[in-house]
């Protein structure tokens, strides 16, 4: 998500004076300040590479300034302020400073421009940046005007929600479709937190036991936090299941209702396995934790000079914690795989309010077994399930309203997920983005009602599906062009059925013949049929499989879960059936292309993953469209699908973003950040990425990179 957008004015097809604009075009613009003679820094130490402008506030511009975290401001005798909303400031300030949510800074000077004119522009940015109610966000104002506008261009004034492949899981039959997809017999749909009479953090229906009642869920109800009763997230093909809940207030009822909900699960398994209980606030890193290890984290990447923290880069990013806690969360998260896979047992994830930690560790737990989650209609289903509908406090974790101030697996088995590492950065960035209703609440009756004054303030049908109103992000196309999506295709996916071929024999995927490593301090805290068990089920502290080994030789008096992991990582790892991570802190790295994306002594020209990607691209391009072609030599199968022209693949459905078409060497523009490019954007006068031609076009710049080489200005 770009805060600030770079244009410039155009004179005779001649690039003349710079301007400054932050603001996508999507409608006739309102200005709501500006200010001339600005100079927009690039180098920390030097100034030569600055521009000059305007730089221009419009009304769209929350569009983008909901990423500043805070605004320094400093006059000129270097006093620095930290501007919120609705705050007054008393001297006019020389420098502003963005400091922007997805990790980008930005810096602009008014030592030239008038005192009123930087102060009024420093203001406004402050004050629309955290607004102080919902409503008063952009997003709801631009999908206002997006549905009137687009009127024509849907069916009799609605459009069909079949056009939107990603499951919302806010009606029965979605549920159903899942429940049906893994093989859950006895699970049903309840709905009786329809108009969230039960729960108002609670989807309106969720799944439970066939042999839980309605009756008895109202009564127990009660006993939950917040009134978060056990939701069914998950079914293995064995039978066990994987449920999430909030803890227990009352003491003197809490053995009674375990007691009753582990019957029911135990109930719902075909062999009546036992069921097993991790509480995850006594086992794993609190929210508060976290968010201390990802700003000192952000401190270190983005905010110290980089070259005066290069030398201890190691020891600084270890200090933070950030990659102790993303290694706690996949090993606990293994252990829960092993309960399921390698015990056939039911697991029910307690968190005090079931709405942060139970998130992370169910979505893991799905990814690892099941391989319909790491597709990328898979994984969006898996956000919107376990995270949008599950209530997540989006709204407050992302602070759009002013009241105070995930890709690991991906690097060790990267044939196994559908999607790229740039799709999930920009899915990353897009809860920052205040224009979907995905990321923008912190419950699904907080969506509902905004929703329904909504569509009452802007004249929309009674009736109208919500999804056409107030679309989910997972349209991506709202903001991307078809060929900026294909950046989201692996070219090394293996889907189901496919198969490794090297050297002309087919071959299965297999790694290194490594000991798996799940040592961290402690074990879970763990109930068993609603009673306290040891720490024999679970890989024991300190335990030889913790440690890699050279070989796998049989270790003394190995327990069931030591044998489990070691009997898995000795064989051919398969794409398509469960994967465990590597937990050793060698085999765990910062996500780079997220924290350094923007730091330009971090990036590395022609180089970094994206020129194996580059590569992928262009071979998987050109494989499909031989594919293409022997299909037509062959002819079309009795039945089969019409075949594709003469002249290959049509370039807007060919799934790479580089074609086989391109030069094989590395393009110039490519970097260790693309698209994500420092050295792009017009950062710099000398730098590569999106040209000034498609800025003025109004193309959807900050991931775009149509450009390159034969694009002319």
């Amino acid at each position: 998500m770009c805060i600030v957008q770079f244009s410039v004015g155009l004179k005779n097809n001649k690039i003349n004076s710079p301007t400054f604009l932050l603001y996508e075009k999507v409608w006739k613009e309102i200005v709501v300040n500006e200010v001339n003679f600005v100079r927009k820094c690039i180098g920390a130490e030097s100034s030569q590479d600055d521009l000059w402008g305007k730089l221009i506030y419009f009304e769209s511009t929350q569009r983008f300034i909901f990423c500043v975290l805070f605004l320094p401001v400093n006059d000129t005798k270097g006093k620095k302020k930290i501007l919120g909303s609705n705050q007054k400031l008393k001297f006019n300030p020389t420098e502003l400073i963005l400091y922007c949510k997805d990790l980008r800074i930005i810096r602009f000077c008014f030592r030239e421009t008038g005192p009123d004119s930087a102060k009024k522009v420093c203001l406004a940015i402050a004050h629309y940046s955290h607004p102080a109610d919902l409503p008063l966000l952009f997003g709801f104002e631009y999908q206002g005007r997006r549905y009137h506008e687009s009127k024509g261009q849907r069916v009799n004034g609605a459009s069909p929600r079949g056009g939107l492949r990603t499951p919302i899981f806010d009606r029965p039959s979605d549920w159903d479709r899942e429940i049906k997809r893994t093989g859950a017999l006895e699970w049903r749909v309840c709905s009786i937190n329809e108009s969230y009479a039960i729960s108002p953090s609670l989807p309106e229906h969720f799944v439970v036991p066939v042999s839980l009642a309605d009756q008895d869920l109202k009564k127990h109800s009660i006993y939950f936090m917040n009134q978060r009763i056990p939701l069914w997230c998950w079914n293995h093909p064995n039978g066990s299941a994987l449920v999430r809940m909030a803890s227990i207030g009352d003491p003197l009822q809490q053995r009674k209702i375990d007691q009753k909900i582990f019957s029911a699960i135990t109930k719902s398994h075909p062999q009546r396995s036992e069921v097993i209980k991790s509480d995850l606030d006594k086992c794993l890193p609190n929210i508060q934790d976290i968010q201390s290890a990802f700003t000192k984290i952000r401190q270190i990447c983005v905010i110290d000079p980089f070259e005066e923290s290069e030398e201890r880069w190691l020891s600084s990013i270890e200090n933070t914690r950030w990659l102790e806690y993303v290694r706690a969360f996949l090993k606990h998260s293994a252990e829960m795989l092993y309960l399921m896979e390698g015990k056939n047992t039911s697991v029910i994830l307690q968190e005090e309010e079931d709405r942060d930690l139970n998130c992370v560790v169910s979505s893991l737990v799905q990814l690892m077994l099941d391989p319909h989650y790491r597709s990328l209609i898979g994984f969006q289903s898996l956000v919107q399930k376990e995270w949008v509908m599950a209530g997540h406090r989006f709204l407050d974790r992302c602070n759009h309203l002013k009241k105070n101030d995930k890709d690991e697996m991906m690097n060790q088995y990267p044939a196994a997920f559908e999607f790229t590492e740039a799709y999930l950065t920009v899915l990353s960035d897009s809860m920052w983005i205040p224009l979907f209703s995905t990321f923008l609440f912190n419950s699904p009756k907080q969506r509902a009602q905004h929703l329904v004054d909504f569509a009452k303030n802007k004249a929309i049908p009674q009736g109208e599906d919500q999804v056409v109103y107030f679309p989910p992000v997972w349209d991506w196309s709202q903001q991307f062009s078809a060929k900026d999506q294909t950046l989201f295709n692996n070219p090394m996916y293996v889907g189901k059925g496919v198969a490794c071929v090297q050297n002309g024999e087919v071959k299965s995927f297999r790694r290194t013949k490594k000991m798996y490593s799940s040592t961290l301090r402690g074990t879970p805290a763990s109930l068993r049929n609603g009673l306290k068990v040891g720490e024999d089920s679970l890989t024991r502290r300190g335990s030889l499989v913790s440690e890699l080994k050279p070989d796998f030789s049989l270790v003394r008096d190995e327990s069931p879960s030591e044998r489990f992991f070691r009997d898995w990582f000795s064989r051919p790892a398969d794409q398509q059936s469960l994967l465990i991570p590597l937990l050793m802190p060698s085999h765990l790295a910062l996500w780079k292309l997220f924290f350094l994306r923007w730091v330009p002594e971090a990036c590395i020209s022609k180089g970094g993953p994206i020129t194996a990607y580059h590569k992928l691209s262009q071979l998987v391009d050109e494989i499909e469209i031989l594919q293409s072609k022997l299909r037509q030599y062959k002819g079309p199968s009795p039945g089969g699908t019409p075949l594709p022209s003469s002249s290959g693949p049509l370039s807007d459905q060919r799934r790479m973003y580089f074609k086989a078409s391109f030069p094989p060497s590395p393009p110039d523009f490519l970097t260790s950040s693309f698209p994500f490019t420092p050295m792009g954007n017009l950062c710099r006068r000398s730098g590569y990425g999106t040209p000034i031609s498609k800025f003025l076009n109004g193309a959807r710049i900050w991931l775009s990179t149509e450009t390159l080489a034969n694009d002319a200005l």
